[in-house]
């Protein structure tokens, strides 16, 4: 019997085209080499086995005597909900090839993680199996997924997957748009990695590179290679800074101009991507019942078995993102597999999914436009609600994922970002949210004064800019998208929480003891408790610092202990970055508290004035803001 991989019948059947695929997903094997934690994404072993399976290719795989081998892993169980609830399907096919004595057992579970058995077979020397499997009762949540067990002799799955009962409609090709800047070998990897798999590079038209940095994608090390084997599918366009909405705007407008492609995928370039993920994600797509976006989860690039991000809402009172509901965050299928974590089994129904991988149809990108100019924050959640607007929800499907650094190891919502952050949360919520911005003040007022109480006076410094240009108007988008990352470090510089310094030890030893330290570290419960230390942090900071504190810091504070019950009572602290890489030293000032904390409040009372002919002005402008013709003058002047 041959031993063709899924992904050479996916091209043999089509020649060379994917059309008349109706792989679903593809089981695949962990990587030689892959870590134990990160084979637990692909597979479950039995602890009694002697032998770990072993990795023939990335689809196929040999099962060692005498033992059991689970397929319910992130990677390879079948999210059936969210194939129940939104595409036209009302039963999928698992097809195994398998060669060896062996049973095969399917299992499904609930909404509420009870599993169920289904069916099972025993495989006799070589043979393929073929089993048709409801989707109906999948309407809250679910996976399929399947177990081997072998007998005396070893057992080779020579390919599987789930599978359609029919063709999906279209041709179902994909325009890769992928934003970088001076990320050169992240980039390259992910160019690698999506032309060495025949299947993904069968299905794609286009890969766009917006190359924005100094350091170019085409001079890293492995260029070549990538190149060679995406041939003239991939094109480099350089242009200047423009975050990540310049640089993703640029896929979309290049896919839109410059190919046919029928779904336009946009991804970051510091990840790793498992490329299975991207056929996924179009094979959803294109059996979609109507047009949607399906984007792939997030996985910890430093922990590569947790599951960081499985979707994501936006609170509609408060015009902030946040976790959808009943989401479990950072999950590690290393302690806790799929089968004893009954909270994954529920679906996740999201507003948007983040643009680190994200496919969207050509028709929904042509009738609703390019990304905003915000350069980057929310131009993804900005996107999503506005395709959800217009009728065309949002799906974050489990089993598609790539490899990201998780935004816990970042400082993006004190640090130069905090500019982007807040301007462009009231832009989009000014197009999509609420028509009192109570919520919104409410809830950034209680982060100014936090902001403050913490020393971060840079933080609140920017955001005073962010309001200003906020109020400005729409009109002034497009030109400070080359400019405002500038004049935001500028600013942020003139501060002293805003340098870094490589270590603490290029200043004083602190000068508090140990034991006083770790007292400030109380967390204050209860609301009269809370309010007693709020109400003392206060007249603290309208006092005057000692400037003894300014020469050598009272203490050096861990990224994790910042806490503004802490900082709010001293006059001078170290503390470090949330990636341990530097320390700013926080130094505080009764005059910039001051000043700082009424111009805010002046800011805020005038944003509650302005805020509905601001509503009117931002919608009125969006066509405009999102067009391919506007986006067209600034990528070719």
């Amino acid at each position: 019997m041959s031993s063709k991989t899924v992904a050479d019948t996916f091209l043999a059947e089509q020649g060379g085209k994917p059309s008349g695929n109706t792989a679903l997903q593809r089981v695949i094997l962990p990587r030689l080499g892959d870590p134990l934690d990160v084979r637990a994404l692909y597979l479950e072993e039995d602890k009694s086995n002697r032998q770990r399976t072993r990795t023939l290719s990335r689809t196929a795989g040999q099962i060692p005597p005498q033992s059991e081998v689970s397929f319910a892993t992130y990677f390879n169980a079948f999210p059936a909900s969210y194939w129940r609830k939104w595409t036209s399907l009302s039963e999928v096919f698992l097809r195994l090839k398998l060669r060896g004595n062996c049973r095969v057992d399917i299992y499904r579970s609930k909404a509420d993680g009870q599993q169920i058995h289904v069916v099972g077979d025993v495989v006799k020397t070589e043979g393929e199996l073929e089993f048709a499997l409801e989707l109906a009762p999948f309407e809250d949540g679910g996976w399929y997924w399947f177990d081997i067990t072998s007998e005396e002799d070893e057992v080779s799955l020579l390919e599987g997957g789930w599978h359609a009962g029919h063709e999906a409609p279209g041709k179902g090709s994909i325009a890769i748009g992928i934003c970088t800047y001076n990320r050169p070998d992240d980039c390259v990897a992910a160019l690698a990695a999506v032309g060495e798999d025949p299947a993904v590079f069968g299905a794609i038209d286009s890969i766009v590179v917006a190359d924005q940095g100094n350091k170019h994608v085409k001079d890293a090390e492995g260029f070549d290679e990538a190149k060679a084997a995406l041939g003239d599918k991939l094109r480099i366009e350089y242009q200047g800074n423009m975050g990540g909405s310049g640089g993703f705007a640029r896929g979309v407008y290049e896919a839109l101009t410059a190919s046919q492609a029928d779904h336009i995928l946009l991804m970051d370039d510091d990840i790793v991507v498992e490329p299975d993920s991207i056929l996924r994600l179009l094979a959803m797509s294109r059996y979609a019942t109507d047009r949607m976006l399906v984007g792939g989860q997030m996985l910890n690039l430093q922990a590569r078995s947790h599951l960081h991000s499985m979707g994501e809402v936006v609170d509609r009172w408060q015009f902030m993102w946040g976790a959808a509901p009943n989401v479990r965050y950072d999950h590690d299928f290393a302690r806790r597999p799929l089968r004893r974590s009954a909270r994954l089994h529920r679906r996740i129904d999201v507003d948007y999914n983040g643009w680190w991988m994200c496919m969207i149809p050509r028709s929904v990108a042509e009738e609703i436009g390019l990304p905003l100019p915000l350069f980057i924050k929310w131009d993804d959640a900005e996107y999503g609600l506005r395709a959800q607007a217009h009728g065309y929800p949002t799906a974050s499907l489990p089993g598609a994922a790539i490899w990201h650094m998780p935004w816990s190891d970042k400082d993006d919502a004190t640090d130069w970002q905090a500019y982007f952050h807040l301007r462009n949360r009231l832009v989009v919520a000014a197009l999509h949210g609420p028509a009192n911005p109570k919520g919104i003040i409410r809830s950034s007022l209680k982060a100014t004064m936090k902001h403050l109480l913490c020393l971060e006076y840079s933080t609140v410094a920017l955001q005073d800019m962010a309001i200003k240009d906020f109020m400005a108007g729409p009109d002034n988008l497009f030109e400070l998208l080359p400019t405002a990352l500038g004049k935001v470090r500028e600013k942020r510089g003139t501060f002293p929480d805003g340098t870094i310094l490589p270590t603490a030890r290029q200043l004083p030893l602190p000068s508090m003891d140990p034991l006083h330290a770790a007292s400030f570290l109380k967390v204050p419960v209860g609301k009269v408790n809370i309010a007693k230390t709020a109400f003392k942090a206060l007249l603290h900071n309208f006092s005057k610092a000692n400037p003894v504190h300014h020469e050598r810091p009272q203490v050096n504070v861990p990224a994790q202990d910042a806490r503004w019950f802490l900082l709010s009572r001293l006059d001078g602290a170290t503390v470090s970055v949330a990636d341990g890489r530097g320390v700013a030293y926080r130094k505080r000032d009764n005059k910039v508290f001051r000043k700082l904390l009424f111009t805010q409040l002046r800011n805020y009372w005038k944003l509650q004035r302005e805020y509905p002919r601001l509503v009117e002005q931002y919608r009125k402008a969006l066509p405009t803001l999102t067009s391919v013709e506007s986006w067209q003058k600034i990528f070719k002047p």
